[in-house]
């Protein structure tokens, strides 16, 4: 028997070739200097930073500006010296002083310095002699502390970035010593085979059980911490990164990493990439203050980024990390790019609905932009206080309410008893959106404020329903006036309902009555049976799901015709969610089926919750 819990298959084909850009951009190292000549790490104290607003482990998600998205564009005239030419001292100083001038004030806070501060324009990387990344001359002509010197001069904290590993071109002959570990070499601090590590085999995998390997990350964090740095992104990490199996288990590496952190007595964050396993969202919670759960963000195109590629990929995989993200650390959408107008690649309503969806979503706001050419609305887009509160606020992580068709609402609850609630218009045409009030657990009125017009928008009955124009959304506040929404519950391990094909009750401790029904797979059904309701209607029912990948499921009543739903995944196979349908119920009782269909999979089902009235 097939175990409910079984994936199904997704297409990837478009994200592995988004991948492969940056796979033979970086894997060049290979055909690096294996060892150059060293550089000064900044004599002295580094510059302290300003003070963080989200202090020690990340008690909000970071705001600022990151290189990449620029870098890997092909828009004319950012890259006039070859791909990825973008990343130089002038260019990284020219947007620090914009950030600060524009940004700064809305908590925009982070100047992260992405791949290739080592490298040159032929993307051959320099390291030191004791194996560490040396910045490129030319790119960097006045090294690394001067530059984070000058973006804490402007108020901002500065970030770095690194692949996971000890990299090839590092290795040298293997007797390239590791400062501050006397007897230790690289041929020491990695497995004798030279087994290769990261999302590109760009890298030696580290054997933490040498303190070589330690002593390595220690004497890089240490480099850091001493040129300034308040911030890192370790890239390609495992299991992630399009990667699995032994070599690229990276969580050593982490550890490592915030245990030299650690070390040096500067707080620096940690934040990971790419595509992480959501297996290890523990471990990267353990030991990380963030971590991408997706794909670049980037067309590596002609614009920064496009819709299709892959912006709109969030909607899909952002629901099933929304319980892995906290005060501590936060799960990463990427770069936000709705700046600069053309450039971004999208039309307006495109960027306000990805604005809204890593607000919601409480991931890191930075913006790939070019901050010296924003345009009106990408100002307004980025310095709406409203929104960006919804981000820093200590609201739990919206997901979906509905079923994640074209037409999706998201909502979660606030500590004040209001409700943010956005509405979602994925498809190519303009389409009206309904979130009911039912779906949140109340009926009657409630107080609706549009955070995007920044103006409250009076009372709605029952619901609030909005056209929307392609790929376009809305953001509100909703106070609730009326009451608590009554309901009866039914257990789908009932005795009273019928199970067809495979269809069979399995334990759940995180379910209602501790059990579940599963394997609905292959034609399995679920029937509910003798679910009453005293008026005919439209009703509001609540599922309440267990779904480790994103599964759609063909819900009808009373033996009518029923509509394939997609429900989000619940992020694993021990973890529940809720989603509302809406069905038409006759007066009395009526049965309610949930059907995998032919070939299909469906989520498990917990239990549904009926209105007792309308």
């Amino acid at each position: 028997m097939r175990s409910s819990s079984s994936p199904a298959p997704r297409g990837t084909a478009r994200g592995l070739m988004r991948r492969s850009v940056r796979a033979l951009l970086v894997l060049a190292v290979t055909a690096g200097v294996a060892v150059a000549a060293p550089a000064a790490t900044g004599a002295g104290a580094a510059a302290p930073a300003p003070a963080d607003p989200a202090g020690a482990g990340a008690a909000t998600p970071y705001m600022g500006w990151s290189s990449w998205s620029m870098q890997s564009s092909q828009y004319p005239g950012l890259n006039p010296d070859g791909s990825y030419s973008y990343l130089t001292e002038a260019n990284v100083l020219k947007q620090t002083d914009a950030l600060a001038a524009k940004l700064k004030d809305f908590g925009y806070t982070y100047v992260n310095i992405d791949a290739g501060w080592w490298m040159d324009n032929s993307w051959t990387p320099g390291y030191d002699q004791y194996g560490r990344q040396r910045p490129d001359p030319v790119r960097f002509p006045h090294g690394m502390k001067p530059v984070a010197d000058h973006i804490h001069a402007k108020g901002l904290k500065a970030g770095i970035y690194l692949p996971v590993g000890l990299e090839k071109g590092a290795y040298g002959d293997g007797k390239v010593p590791i400062l501050g570990a006397p007897g230790c070499t690289t041929a020491d601090a990695v497995y004798p085979d030279l087994r290769t590590t990261n999302g590109w085999d760009s890298a030696y995998k580290l054997d933490f059980g040498s303190p070589c390997a330690q002593a390595y990350v220690d004497s890089q964090a240490q480099a850091f911490a001493d040129w300034g740095y308040d911030f890192l992104k370790l890239d390609g990490v495992g299991p992630g990164s399009s990667r699995s199996g032994d070599n690229y288990d990276n969580v050593p590496d982490v550890a490592a990493w915030q245990k030299a952190i650690a070390a040096t007595g500067r707080p620096i964050h940690l934040e990971l990439s790419w595509s992480l396993d959501i297996g290890h969202a523990a471990d990267w919670q353990r030991y990380s203050d963030g971590w991408r759960i997706d794909t670049d963000v980037e067309c590596y195109c002609n614009t920064l980024v496009t819709w299709e590629n892959s912006v709109n990929d969030r909607w899909n995989d952002a629901p099933a990390w929304s319980g892995k993200a906290g005060p501590g650390g936060w799960n990463d959408l990427d770069a936000v790019d709705v700046g600069n107008g053309a450039m971004d690649g999208l039309t307006q309503a495109e960027r306000q609905s990805y604005m809204t969806l890593w607000a919601i979503n409480k991931s890191p706001l930075f913006t790939g932009d070019d901050i010296t050419s924003l345009d009106s609305y990408g100002v307004s887009l980025l310095t709406n206080r409203e929104v960006i509160a919804v981000d820093q606020n200590t609201s739990p992580v919206a997901r979906p309410v509905t079923p994640v068709g074209d037409q999706q609402v998201w909502a979660t609850a606030n500590p004040d008893g209001s409700y943010t609630v956005a509405l979602f218009n994925l498809a190519g045409a303009p389409a009206s959106v309904t979130a009911d009030w039912a779906a949140l657990g109340f009926t009657g009125n409630a107080s609706v404020r549009d955070l995007w017009n920044k103006r409250d928008l009076g009372p709605y009955r029952d619901r609030i329903t909005e056209a929307l124009p392609a790929h376009g959304s809305r953001l509100f506040t909703v106070r609730p006036n009326g009451r608590t929404l009554a309901t009866t519950g039914y257990e789908a391990e009932s005795a009273a309902n019928t199970l067809g094909g495979n269809a069979a009750v399995a334990g759940c401790d995180t379910c209602s009555g501790g059990k579940k029904v599963g394997n609905l797979y292959d034609g399995g059904t679920l029937r509910f049976n003798g679910v009453t309701v005293k008026k005919a209607g439209i009703y509001t029912v609540k599922v309440r799901y267990v779904s480790g990948d994103p599964r759609s499921v063909t819900v009808s009543s009373d033996g009518g015709n029923g509509t394939s739903l997609p429900f989000p995944s619940t992020g694993d196979w021990s973890t529940t969610a809720t989603v509302s349908v809406r069905l038409a119920l006759k007066a009395g009782a009526n049965t309610v089926t949930f059907d995998s269909g032919a070939g299909g999979y469906a989520p498990d089902i917990d239990r549904i919750d009926v209105p007792t009235s309308l």
